[in-house]
Formats: structure tokens, C-alpha cells, sequence
């Protein structure tokens, strides 16, 4: 009977927890054609059809309109270049502008190179704009940037699962069921703008097959 009722708890909690999440997915080309996306001054966005993978090609940050987002799961695939230095793409989040956000950044220059340390920069965490990654890399060395295992080779598509806790992010990369990185969190709430993040506007990313789960 004790079994039982372990049970019933165990599956009581587990709809609790289903009911106060809301997923969607978000056809990126459409957004932007839809003018559901914000592109910053200077930089641009454009759709591209591959068939398997239809999204958009931007430089910049590229907010997504009227979604705010604060805890829960940022799910989609992503494409850099294999330009040494050039190459920075990922998500902004807990945004109030470019300036003050969180930030995951994958380095596809870094999936690969021969160098170990190289390697071990190839995704990092940042809080903007007191824990940019200069100081992160020095003051709490290895703590919030990661190697990818395996290694994705640069030029190629990841898919990425980013799962934001109100303490903690998470981030799995190519259905991985081990994080790649897993990070206590540096700063407390301050806005809830999502983004879609390239750095620098001589390169671009690829973004595409969106999906948002939010926590109410």
C-alpha cells in the first residue's frame, strides 16, 4: 500500500510540474517575414531554406518580439563559421538590452582545435556586464566555459538544449543526456528579452527549429 501511494505522489507531482509549463514552437523565417523579430541598427537578417532546416541567417542580436522569457527551456539549432576569433554565436536571456543579459556563447573556431585549452573554450556562460568572459576566464578559471564531448566539427550544425533554472543553466548539445556546461547562475533577475546572438557583424550564424518551454 505504501508502494501505492509513492506511486500516486510520484505521478501527482510529475502532472503538477507538466501543467505550469507552456512549449512552443516558432517558426524563425516566418518571424521575421511576420516582422515578429527585432533587428538591432547595423546589423541584418535574412531567411534560408535548406530543407531540413529553414530559419534565418543574422548578424547582431535579433530579439524575439513580445516573448518574454524568465526560467525554463531554450531549445534550437544553431550554425557558426570556422573563422578563427570571428565565429561567436548562442542565446541572450534575462535581457534588459545588449548590454545587461545573460549570455550562452558556442565558439565553433574552438570545437576542434589541436589545442586543449582552445578546446575547453568552446562554450561559455556570461553575465553581462559584470561577469563579461575576460574576467570569468581569469577570476574562475574552468568554471564557466567548457570543452564540447564529443566534439561537433566547426562547420556544422549543433543542436543545443538550454535549460534556465532560477540558480542554475544547463546546457546540452546534440541530444547529449550529459551537459556540456552547468553553471550557477551570477546574477538575479533584471529583464526577461530573449535573443538570438551573433558577435560582431563581419560573420554571421545560422539559427533554426526554434522551441521555447516557459515555466509559469
Amino acid at each position: 500500500m505504501k508502494k501505492y501511494y509513492m506511486i500516486v505522489l510520484m505521478l501527482l507531482i510529475a502532472f503538477v510540474k507538466a501543467d505550469g509549463q507552456n512549449t512552443k514552437r516558432y517558426d524563425l523565417a516566418k518571424m521575421l517575414t511576420g516582422k515578429d523579430l527585432i533587428i538591432n541598427p547595423g546589423y541584418t537578417a535574412q531567411v534560408f531554406d535548406e530543407g531540413e532546416k529553414r530559419g534565418i541567417t543574422c548578424t547582431g542580436t535579433v530579439w524575439l518580439k513580445d516573448i518574454a522569457f524568465e526560467e525554463g527551456i531554450v531549445e534550437l539549432d544553431i550554425r557558426g563559421r570556422n573563422e578563427f576569433l570571428k565565429s561567436f554565436v548562442g542565446i541572450v536571456f534575462n535581457a534588459v538590452d545588449t548590454t545587461t543579459r545573460e549570455n550562452i556563447c558556442f565558439r565553433p573556431f574552438n570545437f576542434r582545435h589541436s589545442d586543449p585549452v582552445r578546446r575547453s573554450y568552446s562554450l561559455q556562460y556570461t553575465s553581462e556586464p559584470e561577469y563579461p568572459y575576460e574576467r570569468l576566464r581569469s577570476d574562475y578559471p574552468r568554471q564557466f566555459e567548457h570543452e564540447i564531448i564529443p566534439n561537433p566539427k566547426p562547420e556544422d550544425w549543433i543542436h543545443a538544449r538550454i535549460v534556465v533554472e532560477k540558480d542554475s543553466v544547463s546546457v546540452y548539445v546534440n541530444k547529449m543526456s550529459t551537459p556540456s556546461l552547468k553553471v550557477k547562475r551570477l546574477t538575479i533577475q533584471r529583464g526577461n528579452k530573449l535573443g538570438l546572438w551573433v558577435f560582431g557583424n563581419d560573420t554571421a550564424g545560422d539559427f533554426a527549429n526554434l522551441i521555447i518551454t516557459t515555466v509559469k
